[in-house]
């Protein structure tokens, strides 16, 4: 994560101001402060972005998601965070899906991935990491620090990695065993926010 100026919302922001790609980047930060509010409290000031001003995010965001006459997700993305850096063909089984992906200044190594079904709807909304950036070696416990991998390479790293039911729609849990710094293999269950890991809890 690098600090990077970023146009600080309006101190009093109105419901009818645009929906801007530093809000979204405040829901997302949102949602990540139950389990590392100090990251996130870093991450707000390099956004130049006030307490005040993430809940009156996540505020309008959960209004616009709830909303009777929300447009869909897929155009609501679209709305906010303008057209796709790039458009990708991914196979799930038999299916061809579209994965849209934006730039995401807080983590510039990542993108934000909506996965679309064949019949348009939105299948999957999370950060993954940027085509043609190489992860994070992830051998052992040690490497599984906070913001340090996503979803996808955690389950790549330590497979078989089992998916577990997260305890909001915007989170994943994955279990596995992965090495301690001594080299004992250890029983885990890693906690995922919009795809970002948030912590490790060793289970046996």
């Amino acid at each position: 994560m690098v600090p990077m100026p970023s146009g600080k919302p309006p101190a009093s922001p109105s419901p009818f101001r645009p929906f801007t790609p530093l809000d979204f980047q405040l829901v997302l930060l949102r949602r990540m402060a139950d389990h590392n509010p100090d990251l996130v409290e870093d991450a707000r000031h390099a956004l130049g972005a006030s307490i005040a001003d993430m809940r009156e995010a996540n505020k309008r965001w959960q209004a616009m998601v709830r909303s009777p006459r929300s447009r869909s997700a897929a155009s609501r993305y679209r709305s906010i965070l303008g057209a796709p850096e790039s458009v990708l063909t991914r196979k799930i089984g038999d299916l061809e899906c579209e994965a849209r992906l934006w730039p995401v200044p807080l983590w510039p190594d990542l993108r934000f991935e909506v996965l679309l079904a064949p019949n348009g709807a939105v299948w999957n909304e999370w950060l993954i990491r940027a085509p043609g950036i190489e992860g994070p070696p992830l051998r052992t416990l040690d490497d599984l620090t906070p913001w340090s991998c996503t979803v996808d390479e955690a389950a790549r790293a330590f497979a078989p990695a089992r998916p577990l039911q997260g305890s909001a729609p915007t989170r994943w849990g994955l279990a596995f065993t992965a090495p301690d710094g001594q080299g004992v293999r250890r029983e885990c269950v890693a906690e995922f926010t919009w795809g970002l890991l948030q912590r490790v809890a060793v289970t046996g």
